[in-house]
């Protein structure tokens, strides 16, 4: 007779994945200078922030794929390969910003062109590589938050972008090759932010959107490994004080009470008072 308890097979899977998990986040622990507030969580774990925290989510990897986009038409491709990339974001593009199209369409996209380096760039080739993996990615992590949407009968809604990807890009160099770098250590802390927060948002939420956010840490955390590996490779030289700059802002981005609740946003500034109040 099978026993119907929980098996000690599934006790040492679930304890595996949990190891496995934690290991690939300690190297983005310590790469942040700080993690989420408790604050902010506990803002994110409300039942009315849901509609806002998915809406937001998917702007965030429309504009992540759009971001790794642009590297590649800069930076690494000829002509015909920028414009083929741009073709392909479209659809998704006129859905987020023009609300033009079924959702349901996207799955069947695909970059229809094979992307070519410019020969005068000795990095284009792994740019491209790894940044046409990236907008892959993301853009089905785009067509997920879609579904997870509908499953819990939320309506995307277009929303403005939060300070946060903003307040980083500001502080970019204006001549290169510094520029590419910082662009790349920016990228890097992004996902890498977008990595803890999916960690510790997801025993917050219901169980199919933890599940969910879960499943993309992998990715999350290999594509701040894939910014940041560029940008030393780029830069042929050490990059650890760029990488300290931008991991000031970045902290004191995500610490500082913050008016608008976004995925990114900083300590929501509500909270922040109640605490002082107290």
């Amino acid at each position: 007779m099978q026993s119907s308890g929980i098996q000690s097979s599934d006790i040492q899977s679930s304890e595996s994945q949990s190891n496995e998990l934690q290991q690939l986040l300690q190297p983005i622990t310590r790469f942040l200078g700080c993690a989420t507030p408790t604050a902010w969580l506990q803002q994110a774990a409300q039942p009315e922030s849901l509609t806002t925290l998915l809406c937001d989510h998917l702007m965030c990897e429309l504009k992540a794929a759009q971001s790794a986009m642009y590297l590649i038409r800069r930076y690494a491709a000829d002509e015909n390969s920028a414009e083929a990339l741009l073709q392909w974001l479209k659809p998704y593009e006129d859905f987020t910003y023009r609300q033009q199209g079924d959702w349901r369409s996207l799955a069947a996209l695909s970059l229809k062109k094979s992307m070519i380096p410019t020969a005068s760039s000795p990095f284009a080739q792994d740019l491209i590589d790894k940044m046409v993996l990236l907008i892959k990615e993301e853009l089905h992590h785009f067509y997920q938050v879609l579904q997870v949407m509908a499953d819990n009968g939320i309506v995307y809604q277009k929303i403005n972008s939060s300070r946060y990807a903003k307040g980083l890009l500001r502080h970019v160099s204006t001549y290169e090759p510094a520029a590419i770098v910082d662009k790349l250590i920016c990228g890097a802390y992004i996902e890498a932010r977008s990595c803890e927060r999916f960690a510790r948002l997801a025993p917050l939420l219901p169980a199919r959107i933890a599940d969910f956010y879960t499943s993309l840490l992998r990715s999350e955390a290999r594509h701040y490994q894939d910014y940041l590996s560029l940008a030393k490779q780029i830069a042929g030289s050490d990059i650890s004080e760029r990488v300290a700059f931008f991991g000031k802002i970045e902290a004191d981005l995500i610490m500082t009470p913050d008016t608008d609740f976004k995925f990114h946003s900083g300590s929501p500034v509500l909270a922040a008072v109640k605490q002082s109040a107290a």
